[in-house]
């Protein structure tokens, strides 16, 4: 006979019974109201809210020492972490041993996490009473049960859906204390600005309908009512008191990406707070400088050739049979850049700034028709793991950002912003990178300071620190990589071209910065060269 058969017994048949399990021998005691059941440790996970069943076992376990109690009911075999560790990667299952029918709800389900305070907000009809964890507080509530367009969760929980979620957020909550079971209005604006930004309006129609048919079997009317209207505002077909500067522009046709003002603001702070020093330019024959820097600024992009063979297209219209459109870049490039009076252009307006950048746009990738030059992306693009600014908040970002570097007091400061601002959008199919530098060195230019190039084995530098502030919100490397470029271009000698790429090669400017790494080699500055 098995020693586990009591489990195929009635709740008032164990109470008749008390089971003895000694060595696998059962012995029947009849006419007691309890049943105890004997198990091991080795039968329960390691971490573990008690039952009735193992509350004994786990006490003596912890008289034992092999066990440690971690709050009420909670006991764990993890002598060592921190109760708050262990309680962080089992949260999931420790929530299902308190409230097995719990549903994850409000803010919680919405965020997916607890919230700033620890709280994480439950739906479930077997318990009311909050539970005190190390580092978390499970705080449930009445509401309906979870319906079938629930979500099953962790084998037993369920998590709403997100038309319950929407509307569950939208009822009165106030925190007394505690974090609000529910977003506030702003947050509620920030999160439709989002999905309608990534997912778009058929997505955010959808879930309004969805929404539309839970709300009276949840007793949500009013608040789909005011979910309702954010929406439509939001699409610009109804009024809202719309709180967020995000959704008031989205609601006048003039939506912008939020996430992405976030990070032109903290390099526009993080440049007051840092003023770089001024370089004056220095001395050069016109022509030499602007070829290395529409060769190095191609490269990066991956439009390679020898010096010899850009040179050729640069200076004798040479255009190679096999490439004629990379060499279209190169040359296209360089009649910008070499061009005094168009870099000393830089925008006073929006609409000074919209008309460079697509003009400039458009010389460069004059024999890339496919690639739209001067026109605005009409799809999403992406570089590795980054989305940038999708086509349809384009030109309200721009407008945005455009508004912060209009308040920064130096070229330099005017320049790696301009650079971040048009790199991060990626306004263009293609092409952006290219555009990005020479709306920075136009800022040098135009104030008569030192323009920038981006050797090609300082490459992964300067990708680092683009990705350091669009992953990080970190704007310092960006800053400090920018101003050491600025140092070496300004130690070079452009007098000469071959002077020059003598002095380009010493300093391994032309080595693959992949390479270069693996190597241990660095970009060097000249011997002698000032700041």
């Amino acid at each position: 006979m098995s020693p586990n058969f009591y489990q195929e017994y009635s709740y008032s048949q164990k109470n008749r019974l008390l089971l003895i399990l000694t060595d696998r021998k059962v012995a029947f005691r009849p006419s007691v109201r309890c049943l105890v059941a004997r198990k091991s440790l080795d039968d329960l996970p390691e971490t573990f809210v008690s039952t009735s069943e193992t509350t004994n076992l786990a006490s003596k376990a912890v008289r034992a020492g092999t066990l440690r109690k971690l709050a009420s009911r909670l006991y764990s075999r993890d002598l060592s972490s921190t109760p708050e560790s262990i309680v962080r990667r089992n949260l999931w299952p420790i929530i299902a041993g308190y409230f097995p029918d719990a549903l994850i709800a409000d803010r919680t389900a919405l965020e997916g996490k607890p919230a700033q305070d620890g709280s994480i907000f439950l739906v479930s009809q077997t318990g009311q009473s909050d539970v005190v964890l190390p580092g978390c507080t499970l705080r449930p509530r009445r509401g309906a049960p979870p319906l079938d367009t629930d979500l099953p969760f962790m084998g037993v929980l369920h998590l709403s859906s997100p038309a319950r979620t929407l509307l569950d957020n939208f009822a009165a909550s106030r925190s007394r204390g505690t974090a609000a079971r529910t977003l506030s209005r702003k947050e509620l604006e920030q999160h439709l600005d989002k999905l309608l930004r990534l997912s778009g309006e058929d997505e955010l129609n959808r879930l309004r309908d969805e929404a539309r048919r839970l709300a009276p079997a949840l007793g949500r009317d009013a608040e789909f009512k005011a979910l309702n209207k954010m929406i439509g505002a939001l699409l610009s077909t109804q009024d809202d008191h719309l709180q967020t500067r995000a959704a008031r522009a989205r609601h006048k046709s003039a939506p912008f990406d939020a996430t992405r003002i976030d990070l032109f603001e903290a390099l526009r702070a993080e440049l007051h707070r840092t003023p770089p020093q001024t370089r004056t330019t220095t001395a050069d024959d016109g022509t030499t400088l602007p070829f290395f820097e529409a060769y190095f600024s191609n490269f990066i992009e991956g439009t390679e050739f020898a010096v010899d063979e850009a040179a050729a297209i640069v200076f004798e219209n040479k255009i190679p049979n096999a490439r004629p459109q990379d060499a279209h870049d190169i040359l296209g490039t360089y009649r910008i850049v070499a061009d005094p009076k168009e870099m000393a252009q830089t925008p006073q307006t929006f609409t000074e700034f919209e008309r460079l950048l697509k003009r400039r746009h458009a010389q460069i990738m004059q024999a890339r028709p496919d690639k739209a030059p001067g026109q605005y992306k009409a799809d999403a693009n992406r570089a590795g793991g980054t989305m940038f600014v999708v086509p349809e908040l384009v030109r309200g970002t721009l407008d945005q950002g455009f508004k912060a570097y209009k308040s920064l007091a130096t070229p330099f400061q005017r320049a790696v912003f301009m650079m971040f601002l048009v790199a991060e959008v990626h306004p263009f199919v293609d092409g952006n990178g290219r555009i990005a530098r020479i709306m920075m060195n136009a800022e040098l230019v135009s104030a008569g300071e030192q323009r920038i190039i981006i050797p090609t084995v300082y490459r992964a530098n300067y990708l680092s620190a683009l990705k350091a502030i669009s992953n990080r919100t970190s704007a310092e490397p960006l800053i400090r990589m920018l101003d050491f470029a600025q140092r070496f271009s300004r130690a070079i000698d452009w007098n000469d071209f071959d002077r020059a790429e003598g002095e380009l090669k010493a300093a391994n400017a032309f080595m693959d910065s992949n390479d270069a790494e693996e190597q241990g080699v660095r970009l060097r500055l000249p011997e002698g060269a000032r700041g």
